[in-house]
This record gives C-alpha cells, sequence and structure tokens, in this order.
C-alpha cells in the first residue's frame, strides 16, 4: 500500500480567498458566531491568535476556520485519499488468462466511478471595509465598527474621523452651491457630526460598560443631548466629557448640538427651549436658526478633541 502511505497522517489544505483577497473568519464564541473577513498575509506577523472584530473574543486563528472552509477541506481531504486508494487498487490488477481447453481465466480490474465532490462555497458580502491604522490588517464587518482582528484596536476613533472627513467636505461644496442647496449642505454636516460622535461615543459605552458603575444604564447614553451626557458619563465612568476643551469650546458644542435637536425635532425653528439650553442670545424664537460654515467646522473640530480625551480617560 505504498501509494497510502505516502499519503501521510495529515493533509495541508490552502483555503480559497475571493475574488478581492479576502478570507472568511468565524468567531468561535458560542454567543457571538460573527463572519467577518481579513487579508491573509498583511498587519502583524508572526500572530497566532485573532479577536474577533464584533464581541472581542480571543482565540488561536485555526479556531476561527468556518464551516464552509471546514467541509471544504474535508472534501478535499477525502478525495485525495479516494484517488489514492483507486491508484492502489489499480496497482493490484492482474489478468490470468485461461489456459488449456477448460481452463478458467481470473482478473481484477478497476473500473472508473464517480470522483468524490468538492464542496464549494463563496465568502459572503460584507458592509464595511477597514484598514487598521495600527497594524495595517484589511478586513471586513457587518456593521460599522469592529476590534482589528490582528491587534485587537477598535475602530471607532478612525470611523468618527472618516464621518467627519465627510463632514469637511460637505462643507467644501456649500459656497459653490445654490441657496437653499448650500443652507442644506451646511444643516445636513452639522446633523451628519452629531450623529456620528453620538454613534462613536455610545460605541465606547457599550465595549466598555463593564468598566462602569452601572453596565445597563452605560448601555442606555444617548450623547446628542451633550449636557446630560456628559453628567451620566461622569456618574458612570468617572470622566468628563468637557476635559481638555475651555469653556469657550464647550459652550459652542452645546449651542451647536442644541441647533441640531432643531433640526431634527422643530424644523429648525427656535423655540423657548433653544434659547434656554443653548444660551444663544441672538436667536430670536419664532425665527429660523441661523447655521454657518465655521460653526460645524469648529464642532468637528471640538467632538474629535472630545472623542481623544474620553478614550484616553477610559
Amino acid at each position: 500500500m505504498s501509494h497510502l502511505r505516502n499519503l501521510g497522517s495529515q493533509f495541508r489544505i490552502p483555503l480559497p480567498t475571493d475574488e478581492e483577497g479576502y478570507l472568511g473568519r468565524e468567531c468561535p464564541n458560542e454567543d457571538c458566531k460573527g463572519y467577518f473577513k481579513i487579508v491573509p498575509g498583511i498587519g502583524l506577523k508572526g500572530v497566532t491568535t485573532c479577536h474577533c472584530p464584533y464581541c472581542g473574543h480571543t482565540a488561536d486563528q485555526s479556531d476561527f476556520t468556518t464551516r464552509d472552509q471546514v467541509e471544504y477541506a474535508k472534501s478535499v481531504a477525502i478525495r485525495k485519499i479516494t484517488d489514492t486508494l483507486i491508484k492502489e487498487l489499480r496497482s493490484l490488477e492482474f489478468d490470468i488468462k485461461p489456459k488449456g481447453r477448460f481452463g478458467i481465466g481470473v482478473s481484477m480490474k478497476v473500473k472508473p466511478g464517480q470522483l468524490h465532490p468538492i464542496y464549494r462555497y463563496r465568502e459572503k458580502a460584507l458592509e464595511t471595509h477597514i484598514e487598521c491604522p495600527n497594524c495595517t490588517l484589511r478586513y471586513a464587518v457587518f456593521g460599522v465598527f469592529a476590534f482589528c482582528p490582528d491587534c485587537g484596536q477598535h475602530n471607532s476613533l478612525q470611523i468618527l474621523r472618516k464621518n467627519l472627513e465627510i463632514v469637511g467636505k460637505m462643507l467644501d461644496m456649500a459656497p459653490s452651491a445654490e441657496g437653499g442647496l448650500a443652507e442644506h449642505l451646511i444643516e445636513n454636516a452639522l446633523e451628519d457630526c452629531v450623529s456620528a460622535f453620538d454613534g462613536f461615543a455610545r460605541e465606547m459605552c457599550r465595549i466598555n460598560a463593564p468598566l462602569s458603575s452601572d453596565p445597563d444604564e452605560a448601555l442606555k447614553i444617548s450623547f446628542q443631548n451633550l449636557a446630560g451626557a456628559r453628567q451620566k458619563v461622569r456618574t458612570l465612568f468617572k470622566q468628563d466629557l468637557a476635559a481638555g476643551l475651555t469653556d469657550d469650546e464647550w459652550k459652542t458644542a452645546i449651542r451647536a448640538f442644541q441647533k441640531r435637536h432643531l433640526l431634527a425635532h422643530k424644523m429648525g425653528v427656535v423655540d423657548k427651549e433653544y434659547v434656554l439650553k443653548s444660551g444663544d442670545a441672538s436667536a430670536v424664537v419664532g425665527h429660523k436658526i441661523q447655521i454657518s460654515i465655521d460653526e460645524v467646522r469648529q464642532l468637528a473640530q471640538i467632538v474629535s478633541k472630545v472623542a481623544d480625551h474620553f478614550i484616553a480617560g477610559l
């Protein structure tokens, strides 16, 4: 049985990547089972562990093999074994011709049969493709926020800054747009700036909830009300969102967040609550709120600074 002996006791079966070079991965944590993809051969060198982008679970890279990949590897292994077995049997073929008037001939011949099928699959299409700024690994996930599978760094700050870059591009377009469109671009930029920070800060509270004094309450904080969020973060995380800001910067942020509230809930028309909470002496109740390009640019810089201090504090 030399052919079978030559196979050895183990097989090395390369896993195919998709058309963009990504390899599927699946979290072994039974409570997660999240699917993601990585580009092999980049990122940290010599790393033997992998971090789930969704739950942060850490295990050996081999534990992140997907069910499809296991079935594929099994089918390739069985094909190799059956092909080798057939080759082995063919080496034993013989044909003894009959001799004499009443001789009996004996022969053995292996007839080719159907080959064992190879299990085929396609890696899934994912929603967000990311390059880790820390280790340069390229990976893809469902949703937006994730831990880097190689170095474990969370991408929340990276996503925030990308969104703030888009806000800047919208503001760059506004001066050359017609009146109505220019106003719309500035208002959208303000709303996107607030939403980007809200998404970032909520995600930071989610992944750091176990460090808070009340994890359930930490998951409920809304950062669209900046003053209220500051108080809750101070209570739950012992951190101050305004740390690192001047009084004027904090007041500018509060005023801008309140303007976004008017846009979202009052069609941008000033009410008494806005005047009270924002301290905006120039606002007139019943008139439409005024928002400038410089004001939104300043807000983007402020929320970026707040994000840096928030992460550093946590």
